[in-house]
């Protein structure tokens, strides 16, 4: 793909604007990260840490390959998931600490943005697929619906940021406290097991009371007693955990819906919730700023729409006559969604830098469209699949399709990065940047030469 003169000339337009109202990253994360980055030294580039980040991503993804190559939903070693939550935690800490090293190093500018979140991008999908393994889930609608929402809150962030020119995120948000409650959910699968999401959620209740009151214990804090001798009862504990949690569980297992409510069906259900916060929240924050602006509120709303309709192309190929989601094709189509859907945010995240008009298409829909209207031609044509009319033929067409995605999504975005860098000045993993005369030389020289020509 080549950038027009406007795009380019775009680019000096860039400037990045932020709003993070969490809580905890105000109080902990971001002086954990003001002390993190410090340890780089800076010859390090930001989008080589944003990078490093991505890897361990992709280093979990290839240790549950090794022992689930074919993503059926086995218990891994506990140490699998172990090394989940601390590469996803590792993965944060470099996404975080990138801009930061950026304006340490005099590498700031637009090109950052895009590679940053063009890895981020590409974690989404990922992380469904871990997580859905830890949950148990994998081959199921569950992980589609998971890869269905994970995108959707990614798609409307970055629909927002590109309506608003801020990346607004909320006092409780995915990058923050999203990713910080799956680190902490692949420890738990660590240390009792998959199983336990399996549980009906409301099992859980008297089992924390009990352990809360036993905490207690142990620092010396016991309930409240009173004395009910006079009504038969004796001395019972007023404020004990441990009663309250066993009394709501009677009341809530009369409840049939709640009573059979997994531990993991509840977590799905709190992300839709989420999902719907995150859609109320960015559509009012656009709105609010073409009102400011003067502009008409349509418009911005019909950006949705092309993303839309490639997730309903995606779920209609799934729900085709050939088996998907319960067989060995669910993992590379899972793949080839989320490189359709990487490439797609991209085209978004590349307008929002270059101040280019929003990307309603893209070429990814049309195969994805072919592969969908093929896969349901039973019940449009009332005949067999034309491509994917044998099992066999499906695995190679989905396969095949995976990796078309993935390389159309490279070329992309090798492309553009090139590009970028060319006409900014600015390396992309290296700390450097264009002299006078058009050579690359390190920051380092660069500031001195700019020094003797002051």
């Amino acid at each position: 793909m080549k950038l027009s003169d406007k795009q380019l000339q775009g680019l000096k337009l860039y400037k990045y604007s932020g709003v993070d109202k969490s809580i905890l990253s105000k109080t902990v994360l971001t002086p954990y990260w003001n002390n993190l980055v410090k340890l780089f030294p800076k010859y390090i580039a930001p989008n080589t840490i944003t990078l490093m980040g991505l890897t361990m991503i992709f280093i979990n993804v290839a240790t549950l390959l090794w022992h689930d190559p074919q993503y059926e939903g086995y218990a891994l070693p506990s140490w699998v998931y172990w090394s989940f939550s601390i590469g996803l935690f590792i993965y944060q800490s470099m996404d975080a600490i990138d801009g930061k090293q950026a304006r340490r190093t005099g590498m700031a500018g637009p090109l950052g943005e895009m590679f940053d979140h063009g890895c981020d991008a590409i974690n989404v999908t990922l992380e469904v697929i871990l997580a859905q393994a830890a949950f148990g889930y994998s081959r199921s609608w569950w992980t589609i619906a998971s890869q269905a929402a994970a995108i959707s809150n990614f798609y409307l962030s970055t629909w927002e940021e590109y309506h608003t020119g801020t990346l607004y995120l909320s006092a409780f948000s995915g990058p923050v406290e999203g990713i910080l409650m799956i680190c902490i959910m692949y420890a738990i699968t660590a240390l009792k097991g998959p199983a336990i999401w399996a549980t009906p959620i409301i099992r859980a209740i008297p089992y924390a009371c009990n352990m809360v009151d036993a905490r207690m214990a142990r620092f010396g804090v016991k309930p409240k007693m009173i004395d009910l001798t006079a009504a038969g009862k004796g001395v019972v504990p007023v404020l004990s955990f441990g009663q309250l949690g066993g009394q709501a569980y009677t009341a809530l297992s009369k409840v049939g819906w709640l009573r059979d409510l997994s531990v993991r069906e509840a977590f799905m259900w709190f992300g839709a919730v989420g999902l719907l916060g995150n859609i109320a929240n960015s559509y009012a924050n656009v709105i609010a700023a073409k009102r400011k602006q003067g502009l008409p509120l349509l418009p911005p709303l019909l950006g949705l729409v092309p993303f839309l309709v490639h997730v309903a192309l995606q779920v209609a190929w799934l729900a085709g006559s050939i088996e998907i989601v319960d067989s060995t094709r669910m993992l590379p189509f899972i793949l080839y969604w989320g490189a359709c859907f990487s490439y797609q945010v991209s085209k978004l995240i590349l307008a929002h830098v270059t101040k280019s008009p929003f990307p309603y298409w893209n070429g990814m829909m049309l195969w994805t469209a072919i592969g969908a209207i093929d896969a349901n031609a039973p019940l449009l044509f009332g005949r067999a699949p034309f491509i994917q009319n044998t099992e066999q033929h499906a695995t190679y067409f989905i396969v095949f399709s995976m990796a078309v995605a993935v390389l159309n999504y490279l070329r992309y975005a090798k492309s553009v990065i090139w590009q970028i860098t060319d006409f900014t000045g600015l390396a992309c993993f290296t700390v450097r940047h264009k002299d006078a005369q058009g050579g690359w030389v390190d920051n380092t020289q660069a500031t001195e030469d700019k020094k003797k020509n002051q």
